[in-house]
């Protein structure tokens, strides 16, 4: 059995003097950080290009940054930029895995399951 499955996978990372144990989003957090990263959410890639983000679409990065590390805008706003690269790449890496591996095939196995009960007999008419 893949462990991976059953627990997710968490990065930690040393920043701002501080050690941050970053978790994938739950339920709960999605709406907020989908709104938040709605503008800028077309251009990630499997690598992004985390400058090129802030300078195009700074004030929703860093919001989306502040949600997904569960961490008050101040104190994303105070890091130097070097660390919040790594914390960027962090938050990317644990959600892009989270959703790749977990979320994305049980939403194709739903959708599966829909679509075949959408495609069974129709109902006679009475």
């Amino acid at each position: 059995m893949d462990l991976d499955i059953i627990s997710p996978l968490t990065v930690t990372v040393d920043i701002a003097g501080e050690r941050l144990e970053i978790r994938p989003l739950v339920l709960g957090e999605l709406p907020a950080v989908l709104k938040a990263m709605r503008p800028f959410a077309s251009q990630l890639a499997a690598e992004p290009d985390w400058l090129t983000l802030l300078c195009e679409h700074g004030e929703a990065l860093l919001q989306t940054l502040s949600l997904a590390a569960r961490r008050p805008r101040e104190w994303i706003d105070r890091l130097a930029v070097d660390e919040a690269l790594v914390l960027a790449g962090a938050v990317f890496e644990v959600n892009a895995d989270f959703f790749v591996r977990r979320v994305a095939p049980r939403i194709g196995r739903l959708a599966q399951a829909i679509s075949s009960r959408l495609a069974g007999p129709a109902p006679s008419p009475g």
